[in-house]
């Protein structure tokens, strides 16, 4: 019997049919090993990622940023160029490009896109090779953070299990901004914010539509797809992203358009770790203050005193002027621009990242130095001309000599030990072997002002000498003053570098830095105290603002305000009288100033170190080897332009007040001539100038040289009172020596040289006329014979009287011997560059 027929059988429902079933059974097994391996991965993941802090993820090496005085930021230093930022700091269109180009349904997920990973398994599987992947900016984040990166299932999995957790703990916007903290944009960039000021000079805030679009399109490959290395690629990828956010809604249609027209807008590439002498000096203090690790990655803010304004300034002042002088009549060395083309290819390099020795510069440097008077932090720095050339920072790390640049040091020395400004001292010939200033011999004083023409003036106030430059008063002045009372001075006013023991030392001959000449100098608007140092970092404070190094600040008393005053109006004349033309030419605003510019012998050096009552600043231009720069380069033309730049833009900020004496100093009418007290007679004569003296240093009578009030310090003597003069020594006890041989070598000794003396004797020797030895005519022509003369035309001619025989007489070998100059008796300390332990000549030039 047929019990099942095919009726019956087509008649069954479709989910009672034996496939159905066994799909069924398939499925649920599929199901249960699916549980079990969720569960056994559970087991086996969910404590694993446990151990994972996730405190981490809001932990990265970031740079340290750098403010100026007034928070102005100047730049940073790191290890990992790196500028955490809040999400609301985040440009929006920065946050739909990432979504649009990493993870399409990352506001969606709890981070694992599983459609996103079976896309990738079937395409993975056509292609026979794993070449996409399925990580969502959550992944990517934990993958970076934890650096999970084997390619494994094993770590896939992990990354997976650690993504699930981190949505839990955190929301969306949070891990966006965790993730574009810490993501690499290559160049060095890491993060949106360093990016952002990388590539486009803004703030990740005013990210574009464009802008985003390829930094988004640098995350695939950050270095091969670099707008500066490959510009096609980069315009590339940024084309995808923006048609990615037009298909997503992101964009419309016409932002799309504007957007795909627009080029990429990248600003000119710079190398990160090559900025600025200033940058490069504070990086050098944090790392002194802090240690390494935290200075470099620890991502504090270190606050300055520079102001960006000012280092801007003289910046482009000192460039301006080195450009300029490259161009003058008479310069014949490597100019900057030689140099550049030279070695542009490896400008590039550097730019790109790459850390390249340069052939060492030999055009021409320069320096400036500005600092606060009344805390010693630097306002602006210039180390040389250009940082990626050379690192070797002249301002604080070069060492030459400033030549009468000095000169107002050894004038505060000597005002300090009492010595009156209205002191008279000798503009005359020297001999040069006091001092040995541009050689061995010669007469010191040929080297005056910075001038072309220069001639000796007689007796003149110490104060003239100094302001005008006048060499050889200045000595004298120095020898009034001593050596040791100088040294003492320079050790007070900050001067570190030793002082020569010799007279040279009185005009500069001593090497110094513009570090501290600049700070010495800032002790006569200071009423004779100075900053105890100079320093660049005022305070440094971590990411919560907790202050992590201050800088406290001292003084150091070093001369009385009277003595500083008057240093301070020799400077004042200085600038204003001697400069007088050429601060006109470069327009120096008209406030209270003191200046002197200098420069060394042979054109070698210039300098120019001046100040208001708030700041001093210092200009050294020259070559790293000591070379002439062309003759006539005066520190007056070359380096005051550069300062006279910086002053007048310190103004607004830095208003100067007026510098007045103290007081205790009275203002006196002195004659030039004496300094003694002026008369009318002095006033006929135009020797009258004003000087500064305390109590103690006010004359006690009137000028004595000038009209009938002069003193007369003669005495009428009798005859038999008038003085003697009187052998230094007694010749009774010396022994005469008695000679041995001729002296002469004739036929003869008519000079009775061996005639014995007998002591106690007079001598009356009778010196006859030497007797030639007659040659023998017969042996020898008439013509020879004739003695020759010199015309006034130079011409020889024969002599008229043409018959006389002719003799001669033998030759006498005779040693001349040069007397050495006599030493002044009242020099006090300091030793003349002379004799056996003469040190090598000391060139410089005012």
């Amino acid at each position: 019997m047929n019990y099942y027929s095919w009726e019956t059988y087509e008649k069954k429902p479709w989910y009672l049919r034996w496939w159905f079933l066994l799909i069924v059974i398939l499925v649920m097994i599929a199901c249960a090993g699916s549980f079990l391996a969720y569960g056994y991965l559970s087991y086996k993941f969910a404590n694993q990622v446990e151990r994972y802090d996730l405190s981490k993820l809001e932990t990265m090496e970031s740079a340290s940023v750098i403010y100026d005085r007034n928070g102005v930021e100047m730049g940073k230093i790191f290890i990992q160029n790196r500028l955490p930022i809040h999400f609301s700091e985040i440009s929006k269109n920065m946050v739909f490009a990432i979504v649009a180009e990493e993870d399409n349904r990352f506001f969606e997920h709890d981070g694992v896109d599983y459609f996103g990973v079976i896309r990738a398994a079937i395409s993975n599987y056509r292609q026979g090779r794993i070449k996409q992947g399925a990580s969502t900016v959550t992944q990517q984040l934990a993958r970076n953070c934890f650096d999970l990166h084997e390619r494994s299932i094993h770590r896939k999995i992990l990354e997976m299990f650690l993504a699930h957790r981190i949505e839990h703990h955190f929301s969306k916007e949070k891990i966006m901004e965790l993730y574009l903290n810490r993501v690499y944009f290559g160049s060095g960039f890491y993060g949106v914010e360093a990016a952002a000021m990388g590539y486009f000079g803004k703030h990740a805030s005013a990210l574009t539509v464009s802008e985003s679009a390829l930094l988004a399109g640098l995350l695939k490959s950050p270095n091969a797809l670099s707008p500066w290395n490959n510009a096609k690629s980069a315009q590339g990828v940024r084309d995808f992203v923006l048609n990615r956010m037009y298909e997503l809604g992101f964009i419309n249609k016409r932002g799309l358009q504007e957007a795909l027209t627009l080029p990429l807008g990248v600003q000119k590439r710079s190398n990160p770790f090559k900025v600025s002498y200033a940058i490069d000096l504070v990086r050098q203090q944090a790392i002194a203050a802090l240690g390494y690790e935290r200075a470099m990655n620890g991502g504090v803010r270190i606050d300055t005193t520079f102001d960006i304004h000012l280092q801007g300034v003289a910046e482009t002042a000192l460039r301006k002027e080195l450009d300029k002088i490259d161009l003058t009549k008479g310069y014949n060395h490597e100019t900057y621009a030689a140099y550049h083309e030279r070695n542009s290819k490896l400008e590039e390099m550097v730019a790109k990242g790459r850390f390249i020795n340069f052939p060492i510069p030999s055009y021409l440097q320069g320096a400036v130095l500005t600092i606060d008077n009344h805390t010693g932090g630097i306002l602006a720095l210039v180390g040389g001309r250009d940082f990626m050339h050379s690192e070797y920072n002249r301002a604080l790390q070069g060492r030459r000599p400033p030549g009468t640049l000095f000169t107002p040091l050894l004038a505060a020395a000597a005002y300090s030990k009492g010595i009156f400004p209205g002191e008279v001292v000798d503009d005359s010939c020297m001999d040069n072997h006091y001092v040995m200033i541009g050689g061995e011999t010669g007469i010191l004083g040929e080297w005056g002002v910075e001038s072309a023409e220069n001639s000796y003036e007689g007796p003149m106030t110490s104060h003239e000498a100094v302001a005008r430059g006048k060499n050889a008063a200045v000595v004298r002045l120095g020898f009034l003053t001593g050596i040791d009372c100088l040294k003492k001075f320079c050790r007070d006013a900050g001067i570190e570098n030793p002082i020569r023991e010799f007279s040279n030392a009185y005009l500069g001959s001593s090497e110094m830095g513009l570090d501290s000449l600049t700070l010495a100098f800032s002790l006569f608007p200071g009423a004779g105290s100075r900053p105890e140092k100079i320093y660049t970092i005022s305070k440094i404070t971590d990411s919560d603002g907790s202050l992590l190094f201050e800088k406290s600040l001292r003084r150091v008393d070093v001369i009385s305000p009277e003595a500083a005053f008057q240093t301070h109006a020799i400077l004042d004349d200085a600038l204003h009288q001697v400069d007088a033309s050429e601060i006109k030419k470069e327009n120096l605003s008209s406030f209270a100033s003191g200046g002197k510019s200098g420069t060394a012998y042979d054109f070698t050096d210039v300098w120019f170190i001046g100040y208001s009552s708030e700041i001093t600043c210092g200009v050294w231009l020259g070559f790293d080897k000591p070379q002439r720069i062309y003759r006539g380069a005066f520190g007056k033309e070359l380096a005051l332009p550069v300062w006279v730049s910086v002053m007048n833009a310190s103004l607004e900020t830095f208003a100067p007040q007026l510098i007045t004496p103290p007081t205790t100093l009275h203002a006196l009418p002195i004659c030039r001539s004496s300094g003694l007290l002026a008369t009318d007679a002095c006033q006929e004569a135009h020797s009258v100038i004003t000087q500064y003296a305390t109590d103690a240093q006010i004359p006690k009578r009137s000028c004595d040289v000038h009209g009938h009030h002069a003193y007369d310090y003669t005495k009428d003597f009798e005859t038999e009172e008038w003085p003697r003069a009187v052998s230094a020594i007694d010749l009774n006890s010396i022994s005469p020596i008695i000679a041995t041989g001729p002296t002469l070598l004739a036929s003869e000794d008519v000079y009775q040289s061996i005639v014995p003396i007998t002591p106690g004797k007079s001598m009356n020797l009778t010196i006859p006329v030497a007797k030639a030895i007659a040659t023998d005519t017969k042996s020898t022509t008439h013509e020879s014979l004739v003695p020759l003369v010199n015309t006034r035309e130079g011409e020889q001619k024969e002599s008229k009287n043409s018959n006389i025989a002719i003799e001669k007489a033998l030759p006498v070998n005779t040693e001349i011997r040069r007397a050495e100059p006599a030493l002044p008796m009242d020099l006090p300390n300091a030793s003349p560059v002379m004799n056996l332990t003469r040190p090598k000549p000391i060139k410089f030039y005012e």
